[in-house]
């Protein structure tokens, strides 16, 4: 009878076991003085520098990159998505004013493909550098006919630190205060179940370098701005896109209004409303439609805001103010 192995059955521990190697070599370009602990614990040891703050709070989050991996597989590159998975959790803890401290990831696939992981794992230890992150840790797991061949899944979790008095939550967003939005870099991670739908395979080859992008990482311009301008309310431009995220740094009593010509709304999101004849709630409420993160600042400080931000090369623009109403959001 012929002997049964766990690599006969499709899990290779050794193949995993030496991809640690090439994990090691990324995520030490990311270290920062808090790390006290190497990839390959059991568990990632991290001692933040909480002197530096007088009611440390942490801030936590977790997400994937969603069916944009599918696009990945259809170009065969895999070197942006780990960028992606960064900027979800990254992007989302700095809602509240905080900055990054560690972050861990999970990639599960049917079958271990060095050059694959290699791929995604430098986009993650690229995404984690950019925004303050390190990376501590993460799993790899093999899991044979759970995926088509060459697919994968990934998410990751991230943790940032705020002082308590400066934690940003909106409830000082005033009557006239400003919206501003910050340029995305294309759909990020949002919407492809959408695209996909509506887009042909042969479109969505054409377009993949607009679809592909990596999701905009945003902690670098915005906590430079925090130094500068009186941010009162931060969204993040994910799933549900204005209609569903703008409300969640909205003060009871007031409403947001946003005037859609006040940016200009890159090419692929009109091809794509064109092309699978999304009404305007619906596009705005599924797509980011250019705009990755939305502000609010105070009327005398929205010049200032767009200023600091392009000399951080993030393009903003004044695209809404705050009016009566009851935490909705109104697009004209």
């Amino acid at each position: 009878m012929k002997r049964v192995t766990y690599k006969t059955a499709g899990v290779d521990i050794d193949k995993a076991n030496a991809l640690v190697k090439d994990y090691k070599r990324f995520a030490k370009s990311t270290l920062t003085k808090g790390v006290i602990s190497d990839i390959g614990s059991f568990g990632g040891l991290f001692r933040p520098d909480i002197k530096r703050f007088k009611d440390p709070i942490l801030v936590s989050s977790t997400d994937g990159v969603g069916t944009k991996l599918k696009l990945a597989f259809l170009a065969n590159k895999h070197d942006t998505v780990g960028i992606d998975l960064v900027a979800m959790s990254a992007n989302d803890i700095l809602c509240s004013g905080a900055e990054g401290l560690f972050f861990l990831d999970y990639i599960s696939t049917g079958m271990i493909k060095s050059s694959v992981l290699k791929d995604i794992v430098s986009g993650i230890a690229r995404a984690c550098k950019e925004a303050g992150y390190a990376l501590i840790g993460g799993e790899t797991a093999e899991m044979p006919g759970m995926y088509k061949d060459g697919e994968y899944d990934l998410a990751g979790f991230g943790v940032g630190i705020a002082d308590r008095s400066k934690i940003i939550d909106g409830r000082s967003i005033k009557l006239g205060d400003c919206i501003v939005g910050l340029e995305s870099s294309g759909p990020h991670s949002n919407g492809y179940s959408l695209i996909r739908k509506i887009l042909t395979e042969k479109e969505l080859k054409t377009h993949l370098k607009e679809l592909l992008a990596p999701t905009r990482l945003y902690a670098k311009p915005v906590l430079a701005l925090k130094k500068r301008v009186n941010i009162k309310g931060i969204a993040n431009i994910t799933g549900g896109a204005f209609y569903d995220k703008v409300p969640r740094m909205i003060p009871k009593g007031l409403a947001i209004e946003i005037d859609k010509y006040s940016w200009p709304v890159p090419p692929i999101f009109s091809l794509i409303q064109k092309r699978g004849n999304v009404d305007d709630r619906e596009i705005y409420r599924t797509l980011n439609m250019g705009v990755g993160m939305a502000l609010a600042v105070s009327k005398r400080d929205a010049k200032k805001t767009i200023r600091v931000l392009g000399d951080n090369n993030v393009k903003s623009y004044v695209i809404g103010r705050a009016v009566k109403g009851n935490r909705e959001v109104t697009i004209l």
